[in-house]
């Protein structure tokens, strides 16, 4: 038997140096926020600043978290000046509440938006760096033992960012109305805690649209090219996850079991887009950062665009993909509709118009989102005119 016919093992990027990381602490189960006290003793915090979305801080999570940890004596603070998509001016306030108040660690809880915020301040909360200094294309800054980034505690509320578990933040930059991505090698979360009680009261809408962006994680991740068996492994177990938990999860909303599938698979693709996105995030991220648009939901309607530009030619990875969320047709054009088919279920708006995108936007949206670093690892290289053409139909209508 010829067994090189059955397989197409890339020779080429499998006898490529490969750099792999991924070692975060990860603590799992329902109930667990009530551990929070043990875990900062563990760790050897006494002060630290809660920092959470605009959206976040009067929901009851908020106040549980400052209840558990004044019970173990840890004296905490709270930061809530985190918009749905952050901004560098929220970034450098939350810097100066860190150091006002003296504080020695962050306790990042919420949604993405506060994963991102809790990050980015961690970046400049010890160093007189600037925050722009920390963008992923440029040269990581040199951190000594007087400016070490303190510790990071990441309790997402939500199941769809993935942001929890990686050092990367995307900020607004107010003058440019950009997202721009932020990020350092040595800035990683101390501890991630996935407790799925904290997602019971979420709404429909956003279970819908932050489950949407969940599944595009790990698309978008394991389409990237290159060799990464530990990414592409966490996107499959993602997207099978979310095949089994998220209708049940939108029908149930308290099913507990469900919370929690989603919530990992929220976990791993986070872990899988470690390897890049692709254009439905390049062209997502610079319509939030104009509109303040719900990241998840903006994802959500670009994708079906994205997915026709992207997967033609990509039929084995299309093929593994559709064995795990169960599609009994593999092909592409298949594969493409049963994603639209998901969509149309839970409610996704079938264009960026819908949701107050103006058509007259296009052209500069196409050219921030060729800015993006998220265009650089899509898996088809695209001209201005093909991001343009996909920005159109995005915002006149995407399926």
């Amino acid at each position: 038997m010829n067994t090189k016919n059955l397989f197409n093992l890339d020779e080429t990027e499998i006898l490529r140096s490969q750099d792999w990381f991924f070692s975060i602490p990860i603590k799992y189960g329902p109930g667990r926020l009530s551990e929070m006290g043990s875990f900062c003793e563990s760790l050897n915090i006494k002060k630290p600043l809660i920092v959470t979305d605009s959206g976040s801080k009067e929901l009851y999570f908020i106040e549980n978290l400052k209840s558990i940890l004044l019970e173990s004596k840890v004296d905490s603070d709270l930061f809530s000046e985190i918009s749905p998509n952050p901004r560098d001016d929220e970034i450098a306030n939350g810097c100066r509440k860190f150091r006002l108040g003296k504080h020695d660690a962050i306790i990042a809880i919420g949604g993405g938006s506060a994963m991102d915020g809790g990050k980015a301040i961690c970046l400049t909360a010890n160093n007189d760096i600037p925050l722009w200094d920390f963008e992923w294309e440029k040269p990581a800054a040199k951190i000594g033992k007087d400016n070490k980034f303190p510790r990071l505690i990441t309790i997402p509320t939500t199941a769809g960012t993935g942001a929890e578990t990686e050092s990367t933040a995307m900020v607004t930059h107010l003058e440019k109305k950009m997202k721009f991505c932020v990020t350092h090698p040595e800035l990683k979360p101390s501890l991630t805690l996935l407790d799925p009680e904290l997602t019971l009261k979420l709404p429909a809408s956003l279970t819908a649209w932050t489950g949407a962006d969940a599944m595009i994680h790990a698309i978008e991740g394991y389409c990237v090219p290159g060799f990464n068996p530990l990414c592409d492994a966490a996107a499959l177990e993602s997207l099978s996850l979310i095949s089994k938990s998220l209708y049940l999860v939108l029908e149930e909303p308290d099913n507990l079991a469900a919370r929690g599938a989603m919530l990992v698979a929220s976990c791993l693709g986070g872990i899988a887009f470690i390897k890049g996105l692709g254009l439905v995030h390049a062209i997502a991220h610079m319509v939030g950062a104009e509109y303040n648009t719900h990241h998840g939901l903006t994802n959500a309607i670009i994708l079906p665009t994205v997915l026709r530009f992207n997967l033609p030619n990509m039929d084995e990875k299309v093929k593994r993909m559709a064995e795990v969320m169960q599609f009994e047709d593999h092909s592409v054009d298949s594969f493409i509709f049963n994603i639209e088919k998901i969509l149309d279920r839970i409610k996704i708006p079938k264009s960026l118009h819908e949701i107050g995108i103006p058509k007259d936007c296009a052209h500069r949206i196409a050219k921030k989102a060729m800015a993006d670093s998220a265009f650089l690892t899509n898996p088809r290289i695209a001209t201005l005119d093909e991001v343009l053409e996909l920005v159109v139909t995005s915002i006149n209508k995407s399926r």
